[in-house]
């Protein structure tokens, strides 16, 4: 996210949504690199931010990347592109939700978390994502409490989502509807 729109104003006001967000899928042998996101909405979730003043979706993703992870991006390819109805942390102005732009990306560098944004990276199997998903869906179908959630998240819900719609996961079509109602 861009340092400007992500502090708040003289006046305390939160920032404003943008409603466009970008969303990144770093490869690697080992998986897909996700992490625990450290500020809200809470979940497991790739590299993502909203596009702001760094000019396009493309900017966007390398610079997000840049920030959250500390790697730079070698290879970057638009794979999906999506309106979803997902909240934010920033006030928002019109309607709740993203038109998200999702690349696949290849990375290079070491991998340096930042403290703000990212806890606990890992690059996860398609296995262990389906797991993270399953808790997600856990969590949106009541079967796990909020302190349970708090505590070991599954998927940000907005990429329950977007891995279905990659089909990097699979998903009931009444656990999805579940989830996006998650708020």
């Amino acid at each position: 996210m861009n340092t400007a729109a992500r502090t708040n104003s003289a006046d305390g006001a939160v920032p404003h949504c943008d409603h466009t967000s970008v969303g990144v899928l770093i490869h690697s042998g080992q998986g897909l690199l996700m992490f625990e996101r450290a500020t809200p909405p809470r979940g497991i979730a790739p590299v993502a931010g909203h596009i702001d003043e760094h000019g396009g979706p493309e900017q966007a993703a390398v610079a997000e990347t840049r920030e959250e992870v500390g790697l730079d991006i070698t290879r970057l390819q638009l794979v999906h592109t999506q309106w979803r109805p997902n909240p934010c942390r920033r006030t928002p102005t019109g309607p709740v939700g993203h038109h998200w732009s999702v690349f696949h990306a290849e990375a290079s560098g070491t991998l340096q978390p930042s403290p703000r944004e990212a806890r606990s990276p890992r690059w996860m199997t398609s296995e262990a994502l389906h797991q993270a998903a399953r808790r997600t869906a856990a969590y949106a179908g009541g079967e796990l409490r909020r302190e349970g959630w708090e505590q070991m998240p599954g998927l940000e819900p907005v990429w329950c989502g977007i891995l279905n719609a990659l089909g990097l996961i699979t998903l009931a079509q009444a656990d999805l509807a579940r989830i996006e109602a998650v708020r």
